[in-house]
């Protein structure tokens, strides 16, 4: 019986997938770099056992004490229900403390406790080498355009909202 011209090569076992087209959108290059560093990022933040976004969050909090939920989540571009989870588990972990406000008392002031900076510090800097390897070979110049154009990617889409 003949194959198609569509109908892939099952013989081996492998398949050739073709993602040239793909490949030739920035947004589709960019998800494919992003899974390689969010990979390996995820493996970094492995012994610390923080993930992505409780980083994130435990970054944004040590860098900003006093800092409102409300305002972390914006800094985070995710629903403060979402959130809620992630505060949660850095308090359970004693790494935060949640205040409230006097000036407003549905409203807490996130702060980091000594434990929670010192995680910080740690991962922080395990995250520095991370990004140093991954970017080995790259030069600064291509770098800075790169974060250039990152940025008015993320300008144009604040001027949409």
């Amino acid at each position: 019986m003949r194959k198609t011209a569509m109908e892939p090569e099952t013989e081996t076992g492998i398949v050739n997938v073709s993602d040239r087209t793909l490949r030739a959108l920035y947004g589709y290059q960019m998800k494919r770099t992003f899974n390689v560093i969010q990979s390996d990022l995820s493996r970094t933040l492995k012994p610390f056992d923080l993930r992505m976004l409780t980083y994130t969050a435990l970054v944004l909090i040590v860098d900003n004490p006093g800092l409102r939920q409300s305002q972390l989540a914006e800094a985070m571009d995710i629903e403060r229900p979402n959130l809620v989870v992630i505060v949660d588990e850095l308090e359970r972990r004693d790494l935060i403390v949640r205040d409230r406000l006097p000036s407003d008392r549905r409203a807490y002031a996130l702060k980091a406790t000594l434990a929670g900076r010192r995680l910080c510090e740690k991962a922080i800097a395990a995250v520095m080498e991370h990004e140093k390897m991954l970017l080995n070979g790259i030069s600064k110049d291509a770098l800075n355009v790169a974060t250039k154009v990152m940025q008015l990617i993320e300008s144009n889409r604040q001027r949409e909202d």
